[in-house]
């Protein structure tokens, strides 16, 4: 645990989560990075609590904040939730959006029994706005590839995945939205 640990002090615990691991337990025997924080939290001798405050889906890898405390989480909570705390990410497309910088606003429907999110066109039950800005970092025309830095408006079930996908620029690697290559470890 402690070479996945980017800085802990009293109020939180940054770590790096590994491409392929979850971020909290989903049915499966594999060990998820909750689990092991609070595995480690005890083996220190602490309270067994760790509350996520920003989740990666398994197939991505990168930074995650934990709370290490009640009081801590609703601060940081709140602080997302006015958006004085924004979540930025890199993700590298197969393809090249039109646009350098754009804002993608969607309606999103999550199918919680396929586990898998659509881009849908009219508003029903389920259905929430999902929004975000991007910027072109750098582009390899021999590949076809794009970096982009992604900053989220909302936080929706596989948004940056599916609303990238829906325009024909799936992530690298994510095979469930489109990608031809699995480029899992």
């Amino acid at each position: 645990m402690k070479n996945l640990i980017v800085y802990e002090d009293n109020n939180i615990l940054i770590c790096n989560k590994p491409v392929g691991m979850a971020s909290q337990s989903e049915r499966s025997f594999d060990v998820d990075l909750l689990s092991k924080v609070l595995t480690y939290r005890t083996e220190k001798g602490e309270a067994a609590y760790a509350a996520i405050i920003n989740r990666l889906d398994k197939p991505v890898g990168g930074v995650m904040l934990f709370s290490r405390s009640s009081a801590v989480t609703g601060k940081l909570t709140g602080l997302i939730a006015r958006h004085e705390m924004e979540k930025e990410y890199l993700a590298i497309l197969r393809g090249r959006p039109e646009k350098d910088e754009d804002t993608l606003t969607d309606l999103l429907f999550h199918d919680s029994t396929k586990n898998k999110s659509f881009v849908v066109q009219r508003e029903r039950k389920g259905v929430r706005e999902a929004r975000l800005s991007y910027r072109v970092l750098g582009y390899n025309e021999q590949e076809g590839l794009t970096l982009v830095k992604v900053r989220l408006h909302t936080g929706r079930t596989h948004q940056i995945r599916v609303q990238f996908s829906h325009r024909k620029l799936p992530l690298l690697g994510d095979i469930r939205y489109g990608s031809k290559a699995d480029c899992s470890p």
